[in-house]
């Protein structure tokens, strides 16, 4: 469970782009646009391969360092 450190700040600062890129990617599933449109205006309009590409490299940085 190198990875899995849910006491770390770190972790949870690079685990909430992971969910809201999946979140904004599934949006025909969910169909929630308003809060969609909520996390594309907090992030800038960032794409969500993006979010989820940064979350899970600083999810892989914090388990390298430790």
């Amino acid at each position: 469970m190198k990875y899995l450190k849910p006491k770390s700040l770190t972790w949870w600062a690079s685990l909430i782009p992971v969910l809201a890129g999946a979140f904004v990617a599934t949006l025909p599933l969910h169909g929630n646009v308003s809060l969609v449109a909520m996390i594309d205006q907090l992030t800038g309009g960032t794409e969500p391969m993006i979010l989820i590409n940064a979350g899970l490299a600083g999810i892989g940085f914090r388990g390298a360092i430790a």
